[in-house]
């Protein structure tokens, strides 16, 4: 007969193994994998994607058309309208990197005609993207994020369509502090961002708001515009308001309809007014 010492360190030395050969490990969670694809025409949306390469370690890659819109702005709009009235899409060059090996797609390219190039177009329609997650990032004169992100959506309606980036060609010297902001606030870098509080009612522009928005968009001829209201939101080194404008006709196109616009305009302390985008 075994003593009662004997018999509790017995059930000691069964309860440990249990314990012991039940444990599981908690499998680590493995880090989506990123691909930067883009397009560039002038060098500064291949100046985004570098950005965000480089900030979050992706792979990156262009997309390359077989035949280059080698041609100044002026004839690469030409040619562009003209393949879009004959329904012609530039072939691109085959995409090196498996896309099946990715999880998260930032998607770069300049607006034309309001929307995605037809290079990237063109790769759409060469590549499924169901189940993936799309970041678009952009670069254009006045805007086109927005509507180039519903026509992604309507491209690839399986994949996810997350929040994008853009920039104006003319304001690419805030480019990589925006970069940095946008990554950290989408959860795609670790660190400290600036979360903007959200625009309040619109009001009747004042005499003074007006000068405003016509100084920010003095000088870009593809804008003629007259706001109508307004909402005001303060940044860390600014005032960022947000216009509703009339979109008059222009010189160049007297039948223009008279629709509103959306125009965003930024003043940093002691400079001037400049537009960041228009949603139209």
């Amino acid at each position: 007969m075994k003593s009662p010492k004997l018999i509790l360190l017995l059930a000691v030395v069964t309860l440990t193994a249990v314990s012991c050969g039940s444990k599981k490990e908690t499998p680590k969670e493995e880090a989506p994998k990123m691909l930067v694809l883009y397009y560039s025409q002038t060098g500064n949306t291949k100046a985004v994607a570098e950005e965000i390469s480089g900030k979050l370690g992706a792979d990156i890659e262009e997309i390359v058309a077989v035949n280059p819109y080698d041609g100044d702005f002026q004839a690469t709009i030409e040619r562009c309208k003209q393949e879009h009235e004959q329904g012609n899409i530039p072939d691109i060059q085959p995409i090196k990197s498996n896309i099946a090996d990715y999880d998260i797609i930032f998607i770069g390219y300049p607006i034309w005609f309001g929307t995605y190039v037809p290079p990237v177009q063109k790769f759409l329609l060469s590549n499924d993207l169901s189940g993936k997650k799309i970041v678009p990032f952009c670069t254009f004169g006045s805007g086109g994020l927005e509507s180039s992100a519903k026509d992604l959506a309507s491209a690839e309606p399986n994949a996810e369509i997350l929040p994008g980036y853009g920039v104006r060609a003319a304001r690419m010297e805030a480019m990589p502090k925006e970069v940095d902001n946008f990554l950290k606030a989408n959860g795609f870098l670790e660190g400290e961002f600036i979360q903007l509080e959200e625009f309040p009612a619109q009001h009747e522009v004042s005499e003074e708001e007006a000068a405003i928005f016509d100084a920010a968009v003095d000088g870009y001829q593809m804008l003629n515009a007259k706001a109508k209201t307004v909402a005001v939101r303060s940044l860390p080194d600014g005032t960022e308001y947000l216009f509703t404008a009339v979109n008059l006709p222009r010189e160049d196109k007297p039948d223009m309809p008279t629709d509103e616009i959306q125009v965003y305009v930024t003043v940093e302390k002691d400079k001037a007014p400049v537009f960041t985008k228009v949603i139209r």
